[in-house]
Parts: structure tokens; C-alpha cells; sequence
């Protein structure tokens, strides 16, 4: 399970008659049924806050509304349509301006329970064959107009059509219709996916008469394409002001419609969000310090370590603080293309492992602030640990022809270097297994058997990423490779990368603590040739096809822990990535001008959305605005 812009407990109904008569039945059946209206959803257990819940527990009811908050954002942009998976560089900044049919809160098991947003309640049949959601009455777009069920099938059917993520995402439900004014129905093609009902909260509902009404000049407008304007939305912000590729501007909506409903009190609390855009994280960082934006996400281990001895940091101006990542699981690694040939054998791409000396990397270029990812579930229970359980091998055994023989007899572990000796050892290991995938090194190259040399050319939109690539160059120089790094513009890496135009690259898969219907895009073989997935590495394998169907389809917690272990184990068998590292916490900077409740979510920091702009802290430190 994921959440756009930002990331399950599936299962099947076993009854036999059942699945003989449903072809026949199933519309009396589940109508006779008439399920009941539910204002929580949750992929497991009872959702923490009940029906009439006056606010989420970690906020401040009472928080003052003014201020300003203003970020600081890498890269650029040419287009406010964030709904374009394959064109484009979006301005994501401009996400508060929409809304979804339910929302999630902060405080519990990632985004296993929503709560009404646009709609107000929803409900399905005991063999999660369809899902239906009721719309509130009260709900508006920023122009004063309804939201309708016209919007919500409207909004279904385009994003399924031109967001690959969206379309492999609900993949399964064939058809959105409405029932009457207010409630809209999603029909799944088959009966027993549990997390279905759940994911179709979070659909982005956009505005259908806005789009394909006209522009302020008389222009057409066409959501299949790129665009400038600001865009109309639901939510509690508007989009003001768009400065092309450097700002976004959004003001606090005083007419949003949804300000009093239990999941608003408390937050969206500022009066302007700022985003500016820098393409230089060197000067991005000089920007902060120089206080020209307020709260800064660190991703530099090294900036983290020596970046923060400035005046207004040792003033006091500045605070840090350290937050742990509770709520998701990730894999950041570089990616060889699978689509090319020389990748396409997993010994090479073992062989790349073992030359990727990260211990020294921990040491001198990390400050020991990273652990090595070994898990594409790393940091969470999914993680696969020691050799197969009963559970696993239950799923494993019957798929073992499709499999290497290491997935049953030996754990995986990623190479380890940090001394001379064994990063020797690993270069040697390295040489071996390109020598049986047919590569030898001759006039000083690893070629093949027609004499090509095994190059790389490395792609990336981040100079950051030198750090780490350069070693790796170092070392793939001396058994003969050549790796060379691109950087290229945000518009670039983006386009070549949607079209799989690279050689290797780097990606991160976030992951939901409820994996599901989101591994096929990640993941699986269909995905794999569809430009703009997630599939970055191109992997097609039936085993992997297959175990993500039994993570999707999983009847409890227990299955869906037991189906996930057994898929990371295969993909990590698969060597399909060089795996890099991680932090099991967040680091940030702000400037201190906020107040925020003494409590923060336990599965995010939390700002800006429940934090305020305090006047008496901006004024104590100095720094009223």
C-alpha cells in the first residue's frame, strides 16, 4: 500500500458454493447483502479513533492560524499537473491543494486506518468484491462548486489512463459508477482482495469541470498535458502564485469547506506555504543558513556531521533535531538496467556488489550515520532474516524450479569490505564471477568474448551522489570497468529515466508497514516494460509475480508478514540491485519561529501540518517576521 506524493491485509473468501453460483448471483447476493456504512477504514484490528472523534490526538486543537512557513526544494520544475506520470518535471509543492476521499492519520500503524475527507463514510461486502464511497454534501472545490461523483468517476477513469502508478494500482477495479447522487461504486474483477475498499480512499479527486473548461486566455485546458496554471483544488490551500522552475506560492483558503471536520482541527495552521526551488544543493544549504526558508529535511550525512557550525545555529537560532523513522521500510540502491544485455546475468550483478566497498564509505564519507540496506523491506518485521520459516518455505517449495538454490540454503548478505585485504578479496570474488558469466579482463578491460568492454555509464540529477559513486569508480577501474557519471538536469534524468534510457541509475522504494497492490508496479514482469513504473530495475520473473500475488491476497497479518519475507528473499537472491545505505532516523533543521504539540505523531514530525507560526519563540530568538 502506498500514498502518492508522499506510499495490507488482503484475502480471499473460500466458499465453494459460493464461487460456483457467483458468476450468477453476485449482484442479488451482494445487494441482499447491504453492508454497513463504516467512517473508518483499517487493514487490520479497530481503527484508534471512533465515529465521533473530536480531533486526532496529536494535535493542538486550539493552534493559532497565521504565519508562514517557507522550503527550501532541490531541482525544478515545469508543470504544475502533477497527474503525469511520463511528461514533465512536476512542481509537487502544490499537492496540499487536493484532497481524497479519506485520509490517514499519523498516530497509527502507517496508513493502515482513514478517516472521512471528501467522503463521509464507506462500506463493502464481506467478499470485498466492490467498495462504495458517500460523498459529504458539504464539499467544495476552491471555486465554490461541488464535488460530485461525476468528479470522482471522472477523476478515477483519467488517472488509471495517463498515471502508470495509478493504473497498475488499481489495476483490479474495473469499473467506478454512481449508485445515486452522492455514492460512487468501484467493481473489482474478482472477489477477495482485501485492500482494495482501503487503497481507493486515497484516489485524488480533481475537479472534471475545471478541466475541461478553459484558462483565463481562452486556452483549452487538457490534464494529458503540461501546464503552469495554478491549479483548482478542494483542500485547504490554494495555489497562488507559480514563478516558473523557482517558486510556488499557496494561501490558506479562509472558505475551505472541510476546516471543521475532526481530521482539519489542529492543523493546516499557516496562513502561506513557500516553496522556492534551488538546483545547486550546495546553494540550497547556503540558503537555509542564510534563513531565506524555514525547515530543512538533511540527507547528507556529512552536511548532518560538519555543516551545522554557523552563528545562528550556536545562537540558538537554528534547532536540530533527530526523528525516528517509524512508519515505512525502504530499499535505496543503484539500479543496473535489466533490459540491457550485460545485465542480464545475476552473477555480474553480484559481481558489481562486491566491489562496492561500503564499510569504508560508513567510515569516512557517512560519520557512521548509515546502516547498508539488506532488505528491500529494510527496517521494518518484513524483512527477510535467517534462512526460511515453515510459513515461507510453504510458498517457496512449489515455485522452486523458478528459483536459485541460494534462496533455500543460504541468507543473504551483501559483500563486506573496509580493510585492504578484504576489499582485494571482493575485487578477486568480482573477476571470478565475471569470468563465469564469459567477461575477461585483456589490454587492461573487462571484455566479453567479441572484445566489448563492460562500461557503465552512471546517471543521476544530484551531484550529492559523487560521494559514493566516485569510490565505486576507483574501484571498478582496477579489475577493468569504466564507470562514468552523468549529471543531467531534473527534465532529463526524469524523461530518460520514465523510458528506461539509462544504463544504471539510483532509486528508493518506500514501503508501507502493509505492502500490497502497489508491489506489481514495483516489482512485477508487466510493469517492467511499462514506461513511467516503478519497476526501475526491469525485473520479470514468475516466482516474483507469484509470491506478490500471495502478499496481495494474504488473509491476516501473519500471512501477509510470512508472503512479504519470502518475496524479499527472492528478490534479494535475484542480486536484481547493488543495495546502499539507509538511516533508521530523519534529521532535521528549522528556524525557530514554531510551536508544535508536546507530542508529536509517532509516524511522522509532523510540519508543517500540525505546527504553528509562534510570534513570542520568533521573538525570543530574534527572529520576528
Amino acid at each position: 500500500m502506498i500514498r502518492p506524493f508522499a506510499l495490507s491485509f488482503p484475502g480471499r473468501l473460500h466458499i465453494a458454493v459460493l464461487s460456483v453460483l457467483l458468476p450468477l448471483l453476485a449482484s442479488t447476493a451482494v445487494r441482499a447483502e447491504e453492508p454497513e456504512w463504516r467512517t473508518a477504514t483499517t487493514l487490520g484490528g479497530e481503527p484508534h479513533y471512533a465515529a465521533d472523534f473530536a480531533h486526532f490526538d496529536y494535535v493542538n486543537p486550539d493552534a493559532p492560524k497565521g504565519g508562514e512557513a517557507r522550503f527550501g526544494v532541490e531541482g525544478n520544475f515545469d508543470s504544475t499537473n502533477l497527474f503525469l506520470g511520463t511528461k514533465g518535471t512536476p512542481a509537487t509543492s502544490v499537492a496540499s491543494a487536493y484532497e481524497s476521499l479519506f485520509t490517514a492519520s499519523l498516530d497509527e500503524l502507517d496508513i493502515s486506518a482513514t478517516y472521512p475527507l471528501l467522503a463521509d463514510a464507506m462500506r463493502y461486502p464481506s467478499d470485498f468484491a466492490w467498495a462504495e464511497y458517500r460523498l459529504d454534501p458539504k464539499a467544495r472545490w476552491q471555486d465554490g462548486e461541488p464535488v460530485t461523483v461525476d468528479d470522482v468517476i471522472w477523476s478515477f477513469d483519467t488517472l488509471k489512463e495517463i498515471y502508470p502508478l495509478f493504473g497498475s494500482y488499481y489495476s483490479h477495479v474495473t469499473k467506478a459508477e454512481a449508485t445515486d447522487d452522492r455514492v460512487v461504486r468501484f467493481t473489482f474483477d474478482a472477489p477477495g482482495n482485501r485492500e482494495l475498499p482501503h487503497i481507493l480512499g486515497q484516489l485524488y479527486v480533481l475537479p472534471k469541470h475545471w478541466w475541461q473548461g478553459k484558462d483565463a486566455s481562452g486556452k483549452q485546458r487538457n490534464i494529458r498535458e503540461t501546464t503552469l496554471e495554478p491549479p483548482l483544488g478542494s483542500g485547504p490551500y490554494k495555489v497562488t502564485a507559480v514563478d516558473p522552475g523557482r517558486r510556488v506560492t499557496l494561501v490558506r483558503d479562509p472558505d475551505y469547506w472541510g476546516a471543521k471536520l475532526p481530521v482539519s482541527i489542529g492543523s493546516n495552521n499557516f496562513d502561506r506555504l513557500i516553496y522556492d526551488y534551488y538546483v545547486d544543493p550546495t546553494v540550497l544549504m547556503e540558503a537555509f543558513k542564510a534563513d531565506k526558508y524555514d525547515f530543512r529535511a538533511e540527507r547528507s550525512a556529512k552536511m548532518w556531521a560538519t555543516g551545522y557550525d554557523f552563528p545562528a545555529k550556536n545562537e540558538g537560532k537554528v534547532v536540530t533535531m533527530t526523528f525516528p523513522r517509524n512508519a515505512s521500510g525502504v530499499m535505496q540502491a543503484l539500479v543496473p538496467n535489466l533490459r540491457l544485455a550485460k545485465y542480464q546475468d545475476a552473477r555480474v550483478r553480484r559481481a558489481l556488489n562486491l566491489a562496492f566497498d561500503y564499510e569504508t564509505l560508513k567510515r569516512t564519507v557517512f560519520f557512521n550515520l548509515y546502516d547498508r540496506i539488506d532488505s528491500f523491506y529494510f527496517g521494518t518485521e518484513l524483512a527477510a532474516k535467517n534462512l526460511p520459516s515453515p510459513g515461507e518455505l510453504s510458498l517457496l517449495e512449489p515455485l522452486r524450479d523458478k528459483l536459485p538454490p541460494a534462496v533455500f540454503t543460504t541468507p543473504y548478505a551483501n559483500p563486506v569490505g573496509g580493510t585492504p585485504e578484504a576489499v582485494r578479496e571482493n575485487l578477486q570474488q568480482a573477476v571470478a564471477l565475471f569470468a563465469e558469466a564469459g567477461w575477461t579482463i585483456r589490454d587492461g578491460k573487462m571484455r566479453n568474448a567479441k572484445g566489448e568492454p563492460f562500461r557503465i555509464e552512471y546517471l543521476t540529477f544530484s551531484s550529492l551522489d559523487e560521494r559514493y559513486i566516485s569510490p565505486f569508480a576507483k574501484a571498478l577501474g582496477r579489475i577493468g570497468i569504466d564507470l562514468d557519471l552523468r549529471l543531467v538536469d531534473d527534465a532529463q534524468y526524469l524523461n530518460r529515466t520514465r523510458s528506461f534510457d539509462f544504463d544504471m541509475t539510483v532509486d528508493v522504494w518506500g514501503q508501507s508497514l502493509s505492502p500490497g497492490n502497489e508491489q506489481r508496479e514495483m516489482w512485477g514482469s508487466k510493469a517492467a516494460d511499462l514506461p513511467g513504473s516503478r519497476n526501475t530495475a526491469g525485473i520479470k520473473n514468475p516466482a516474483v509475480d507469484a509470491l506478490i500475488e500471495k502478499v496481495i491476497y494474504a488473509e491476516n497479518r501473519e500471512a501477509l508478514v510470512t508472503a512479504t519475507r519470502a518475496l524479499d528473499r527472492v528478490l534479494l537472491a535475484g542480486n536484481y540491485v547493488i543495495p546502499l545505505f539507509y538511516s533508521k532516523n530523519s534529521f532535521y533543521a528549522y528556524w525557530k519561529r514554531f510551536g508544535h504539540p508536546e507530542a508529536l505523531p509517532k509516524y511522522s514530525v509532523g510540519f508543517p501540518d500540525v505546527w504553528w507560526y509562534d510570534p513570542a519563540v520568533a521573538s525570543a530568538a530574534g527572529l520576528s517576521r
